[in-house]
């Protein structure tokens, strides 16, 4: 029998519970090729023994790996893991490998169609707004960040380090984030593979523009985030477009691409897909770390809203694979605290790292530390983790709420899948109902849908910014809407 006993490590001090532990050193043993597809293991009471551990612990777990497809229970057979995964090998992370497997695509080089958005109407006297999916900032700790910031500004010494070079981000940030990283994510790196940007957005710009050069060629989703796309097509890339069903960015599709042209970097948001907030399957993420590897292409991963994941644990990051420094991962605590706090992250080798810093240099000279040291003591002290505790379970009762409410009241003129995170949800409206149209008609009641998709018919319903009451005023202001559309 496999010895799990030296895959599985078990720390009582650590944050993460003891079956959520089992569960990433399984799935990791996974996907690193250690665990192949079809291969049996033990049952609960002798993992349970195995491990010294009770056997609702390792239920718990296996019932976490079967939620995110690792594993599948056949009845009155055993459990397996999924022969719908990839065959991979296993292989030993070497950081010299990863610091120079961007050697070779580092030159700096000197229409997708736009989201379609709303106007502004001036005239209309706003009450609420169904923003793209934004935190709820009436519980975000902004109170005990600002207080943290004027106390960091009150200190002589701090005030004389900020006048450094900080083109990588305040050291006690990255500090800190290699800490969170490790114990949320599996991402296990030093601060010298971090970059504090001031956003998402500004971190697919400058990966972006190192990436690029002529003839680039760059996969997306299509549905796909087109502010993104938008960006790889200003710096000269073409954009090749994949369909995005319920699993995802088709990765089929993918592979007979790469078997025509090629492909320098793929762009995948694999949590919560914008914008019908999909998840990529565990299957699909590791087909696509093989394609990585036998054609060579970067991947960008772009995980805005990771932590908010409602239905299991959220899937590791294709970043916490053994990826061999392909994978360029990208967050953002903007999406945690709110929109007005301009701090986001970029993980990559060393030397990606070192010239994202030169690069930034010329078109911002630095964030501001402050900020980022008083975020550093909003990690280090707990203060982060107690808020998106709260935070999460405020959400996840919203998006029931207004899950319930859409299917009872609006049915059979709207469709939507419940996402299984994020913070908005697709809503696909049937033909006869336009979706300019009925962002019209809401506008004219105080209710704006900031933006909206006519090619599909469909806008994202952010709910996590508005309280139950609020989601139920929108969902009867829709309900009223929709004869008067249809008449």
């Amino acid at each position: 029998m496999f010895p799990f006993e030296s895959v599985i490590t078990i720390e009582r001090a650590h944050k993460n519970p003891v079956y959520l532990q089992i569960a990433i050193a399984i799935s990791k043993a996974i996907r690193n090729g250690i665990l192949k597809p079809g291969a049996a293991l033990p049952g609960s009471r002798e993992m349970a023994q195995k491990l010294g551990l009770h056997r609702k612990t390792v239920l718990a777990a296996y019932d976490e790996l079967i939620a995110q497809d690792y594993i599948k229970a056949i009845p009155r057979k055993g459990i397996y893991v999924s022969e719908q995964l990839p065959l991979l090998k296993p292989k030993k992370w070497n950081s010299e490998r990863m610091h120079n497997a961007y050697g070779y695509r580092l030159e700096i080089p000197g229409e997708h169609r736009v989201q379609p958005t709303v106007q502004e109407d001036h005239t209309a006297i706003l009450k609420l707004i169904i923003d793209d999916g934004y935190p709820d900032v009436r519980l975000s700790p902004i109170d005990t960040l600002l207080k943290s910031y004027r106390f960091i500004l009150t200190k002589k010494n701090n005030i004389e380090q900020s006048k450094e070079d900080n083109a990588r981000g305040s050291i006690r940030l990255r500090e800190q984030l290699k800490l969170l990283l490790s114990e949320t994510r599996g991402i296990n790196i030093g601060k010298e593979n971090i970059l504090i940007t001031h956003g998402a957005q500004m971190s697919i710009y400058i990966a972006a523009h190192l990436l690029t050069f002529k003839n680039t060629q760059v996969i997306a989703g299509d549905p796909g985030y087109a502010t993104a796309n938008k960006v790889f097509t200003d710096m000269g890339a073409t954009v090749i477009s994949v369909p995005v069903d319920k699993y995802g960015l088709d990765i089929d599709a993918i592979a007979h691409i790469c078997t025509q042209q090629t492909i320098h970097f793929v762009y995948v948001i694999p949590h919560h897909h914008y914008p019908t907030t999909v998840t990529l399957s565990t299957e699909r993420r590791m087909r696509l770390l093989e394609l990585s590897k036998y054609y060579n292409f970067v991947i960008i991963e772009d995980d805005y809203d990771y932590d908010y994941h409602y239905d299991s644990a959220p899937y590791l990051p294709l970043a916490s694979a053994n990826h061999e420094g392909r994978v360029i991962y990208i967050g953002s605590f903007s999406k945690i605290l709110a929109p007005s706090i301009r701090i986001g992250f970029m993980i990559a080798p060393g030397n990606f790292i070192n010239q994202a810093a030169n690069f930034r240099k010329s078109i911002d000279v630095g964030g501001d530390m402050f900020m980022q040291d008083a975020l550093a003591s909003l990690i280090q002290e707990g203060e982060l983790k107690r808020y998106i505790t709260k935070a999460k379970k405020a959400y996840h009762l919203r998006r029931d709420h207004l899950y319930d409410l859409i299917t009872k009241k609006t049915s059979p003129y709207v469709s939507l899948s419940l996402p299984g995170g994020g913070m908005a949800m697709w809503v696909q409206l049937d033909k006869k109902i336009p979706v300019r149209q009925l962002h019209e008609m809401l506008l004219r009641n105080g209710i704006k849908i900031k933006v909206i998709n006519e090619e599909w018919n469909a806008f994202r319903f952010g709910f996590a910014s508005l309280n139950q009451t609020e989601i139920e005023e929108v969902i009867d202001t829709i309900e009223m809407a929709i004869p008067k559309i249809i008449s």
